[in-house]
């Protein structure tokens, strides 16, 4: 493969699409809000529109023309630049992860998009925003055979149901995630939130456009019609808003297939973009395991995987789910199949009882002083504030029960919650640092504070107990620090 390619024509669109999206609020300014360039001729307009238009074809098509890939002398050798030229050599040995997606203007072609990753950083160290899927699993199958010295048969992009296979691949472990488990994965991900916000943000960008204060002068004597009804529609649109989030969760993450083959994770999922993420296991840092306020009761939990790749530009990349929505007590067998190292059945160590005042005293002194705001400033409405402080009792009750550890081999557990529980286990050698700490108060009561870090896309993940028995403490760090002291000689 060191004959220099392009990619498909169907990349001079993609890139004038991506080109309309950076100029989007210029675009906003002279074509939705026309009336505001007053004294200047009517044909300027037209003409700066047809300019920047043709600009964005001609340098688009320019983009593509001038760029070209190829593998040689085990390096992926990118060109490219319009003005100026750009040579970019990444060594095979040193690529993380091939993510291959599949949006809807690729799917249309009958083609995909491939970014490929070292390390963590602000983008991809190379895209390919559309390219053949022969060529992409040509391309991923030349990488795992350069990187691993072995011939590794690696799948193409899921293909549609009356679509014939290329060619098939014999994978270790398989994991699925069926259509009821996505429904209730999506019900109780509380993506709802991040939804309705998306859309308040959304709106609020064109409040000197849309004529608020007519529309509800409009909707005045229907306002009045009283609390009942108008509570009503609000349960109404709220209920709207979650069967959508819901129903967008489920497109999101349909199909999705987890498989192990050799040494590599191909996570795969999507239906009207689909998307697939080679990962080779030696790569991976740690495991989390977040189990939220619905989905603990019910026994459920979701595992991310925590690995030194991904880029800031493709967020997705930096959360990469293990799986979506599974049993807790079948998460240790399979992580018995996909991720031996990563299996662990012994039981967590509770942080001491004494520790539980400290949780609730942390809590009090938040909530006591917003308490005495409310009902200050807010009479007599303020007064309903004081609810806040049995809750917050509860709240710190349910993260003393959470907080917890555990040393099982060479794997260090550390549990957490803030608003979901989080279970960090990484592996001795994948710890970057550890850090115990102790407060005056905590020294009072033979606590301290235990935390580690692992490397996590482009940052670190930290895994943190606080209050745990000092012995404890001790006897963290030194598990950790002899294999430390041995690798640094």
């Amino acid at each position: 493969m060191s004959e220099p390619k392009r990619l498909h024509p169907v990349a001079v669109l993609l890139n004038i699409l991506k080109s309309i999206k950076e100029l989007v609020v210029p675009f906003v300014l002279v074509i939705v809000i026309p009336g505001r360039n007053e004294g200047i001729p009517g044909w300027v307009q037209p003409l700066a529109i047809s300019v920047i238009v043709l600009f964005l074809i001609i340098h688009a098509f320019l983009q593509w023309l001038r760029f070209t890939y190829r593998m040689e002398d085990g390096e992926f050798r990118i060109e490219s630049g319009v003005f100026v030229r750009k040579k970019r050599y990444i060594k095979l040995d040193r690529i993380h992860s091939i993510d291959i997606s599949q949006g809807i203007i690729q799917r249309i072609f009958r083609l995909v998009k491939v970014n490929i990753e070292t390390a963590g950083g602000t983008q991809a160290d190379a895209v390919l925003s559309a390219i053949g899927k022969r060529d992409a699993g040509r391309i991923n199958a030349f990488i795992s055979t350069e990187k691993n010295k072995t011939a590794i048969d690696v799948p193409e992009m899921e293909k549609d149901r009356h679509s014939r296979h290329e060619g098939a691949v014999e994978a270790s472990s398989v994991y699925k995630q069926t259509l009821p488990q996505l429904v209730a994965m999506a019900a109780t991900s509380g993506a709802v939130g991040v939804f309705l916000s998306g859309a308040i943000a959304f709106i609020s960008q064109f409040d000197e456009i849309i004529p608020f204060d007519r529309i509800f002068k409009n909707y005045e004597a229907f306002i009045g019609m009283g609390t009942i009804i108008l509570t009503a529609f609000a349960i109404v649109g709220l209920l709207a808003v979650y069967v959508l989030a819901t129903v967008s969760m489920v497109m999101k993450y349909a199909s999705f297939t987890v498989m192990k083959t050799g040494e590599e994770l191909i996570i795969s999922r999507g239906l009207l973009e689909k998307r697939q993420l080679t990962i080779p296991i030696h790569k991976i840092q740690g495991i989390r395991v977040i189990e939220n306020l619905v989905r603990k009761p019910l026994g459920f939990a979701t595992v991310y995987l925590e690995y030194a790749g991904g880029s800031v530009e493709d967020k997705e990349s930096l959360t990469i789910m293990l799986f979506p929505f599974i049993k807790k007590k079948l998460l240790q067998a399979k992580l018995g199949e996909m991720l031996p190292a990563y299996q662990t059945i012994s039981e967590m160590t509770p942080i001491p009882k004494r520790a539980l005042s400290r949780y609730v005293f942390r809590k009090a002194v938040f909530i006591i002083p917003i308490i005495g705001v409310l009902s200050w400033f807010f009479k007599p409405w303020g007064f309903l504030s004081l609810i806040l402080f049995p809750l917050g009792i509860f709240w710190a009750y349910m993260e003393y029960k959470d907080a917890a550890w555990n040393i099982d081999g060479d794997l260090l557990l550390l549990s957490h919650r803030l608003f979901s529980k989080q279970t960090l286990i990484m592996q001795r050698s994948r710890i970057q640092a550890i850090c115990y700490k102790r407060s005056w108060f905590q020294s009072r009561k033979g606590l301290a504070t235990i935390s580690a870090s692992i490397k996590s896309g482009v940052h670190a993940r930290i895994g943190l107990v606080m209050d745990v028995e000092e012995e404890d403490c001790r006897t963290i760090e030194s598990w950790y620090l002899p294999k430390k002291t041995v690798d640094s000689r």
